[in-house]
């Protein structure tokens, strides 16, 4: 699998509040929060070493706090890079976040959805 010293690709597939715990208990970490460009892009080359064919979980939830839509990283780590495709991410109900193994670019995802998800740690 890909050299990354900080962050491990889990290839069950899981809806988001299952990677959270596993995360914290495995690793003592959380889904990933991505910061710049060239992190980003670390985490997309470390997801296609899995061979996964669909966008693994990271850790931004996009949600509506005071009246305002707001994305943030459970880390609580700054909110100060994005990489959002076109129309994301979405405001119509809370959504979790996957980063695309084939165009690096976020999405909204409903949280119960099933899939692989990137721990930092």
């Amino acid at each position: 699998a890909g050299r990354c010293p900080w962050a491990r690709v889990s290839a069950r597939y899981q809806p988001v509040p299952v990677p959270q715990r596993y995360c914290q208990d495995v690793y003592r970490g959380q889904l990933a929060s991505v910061h710049s460009a060239a992190r980003n892009l670390e985490l997309q080359k470390l997801a296609q070493t899995y061979n996964i064919l669909i966008a693994p979980w990271i850790g931004a939830v996009t949600s509506r706090r005071a009246g305002q839509w707001q994305s943030c990283w459970e880390d609580s780590s700054p909110w100060n890079y994005a990489n959002w495709a076109p129309t994301h991410p979405f405001h119509i109900v809370t959504t979790c976040t996957t980063l695309s193994v084939r165009d690096g670019l976020w999405r909204s995802r409903f949280c119960f959805q099933l899939r692989p998800f990137i721990c930092q740690y």
